[in-house]
């Protein structure tokens, strides 16, 4: 291990167990609003495996929501994030699909899901829940935002009865749909879990953070 390894690492050493780390291959579905955030904030901590699935391109609304970069319009996210990644630390492994998630997919032993519908999330949960180790759920609505944690048989009973028919989300205006610090807190509580889970730690089943209320409930 070199100089600059230990000089990057040494400030989160009691944090994130790099041992454990190394071992570990992520898989973060959609690289949206929460998702890019997620595959940065791993990136940073030491992740050496990522994959990024997201089928979308950048747009000009992605640079105020999601914090991609003018150069990158027109990219698939997932090239884009890749990039971003690569300049933040070129020894990391990073794999891109820029396609929609399909079983045939293989996965990590962490999964970050992130996507928009909770139809996309049932099915991911159908076809990989059952195949992980770690698994991960950012949802976000303006300044509301939920995170939901699996990591042992009752918190993925518990996950399932959250997956409701689609038609019973909540739909907000175009407008307020959610901001880059929303994001950016989704996904540090989606990265906090998973540093407690490579501890060994119990991992909050569901934590919801209401900014606008300033209420935090968590299970």
């Amino acid at each position: 291990m070199t100089n600059k390894t230990v000089d990057r690492f040494q400030r989160q050493s009691s944090l994130v167990p790099s041992e454990k780390l190394s071992r570990v291959s992520a898989t973060v579905i959609g690289v949206g609003a929460i998702g890019r955030q997620v595959a940065l904030q791993l990136a940073a901590i030491g992740t050496q495996r990522i994959q990024l699935v997201d089928f979308d391109t950048v747009e000009l609304t992605n640079i105020t929501t999601q914090g991609y970069r003018t150069q990158d319009l027109g990219l698939a996210k997932v090239e884009a994030t890749a990039q971003s990644i690569r300049e933040l630390d070129d020894s990391i492994q990073v794999g891109t699909i820029p396609d929609r998630f399909r079983p045939s997919v293989n996965i990590g032993e962490a999964i970050f899901c992130c996507v928009d519908s909770i139809s996309a999330r049932a099915a991911i949960w159908r076809s990989a829940g059952t195949h992980c180790d770690f698994w991960c759920d950012g949802r976000m609505q303006g300044e509301l935002m939920r995170v939901l944690t699996v990591s042992d048989p009752l918190s993925a009973k518990q996950y399932a009865e959250t997956l409701f028919p689609q038609q019973e989300a909540h739909q907000g205006s175009c407008t307020a749909q959610g901001t880059i610090y929303t994001a950016n807190m989704a996904a540090g509580l989606m990265v906090h879990s998973f540093g407690r889970w490579l501890r060994g730690l119990a991992c909050s089943r569901d934590m919801m953070l209401n900014l606008l209320a300033m209420e935090l409930n968590i299970e």
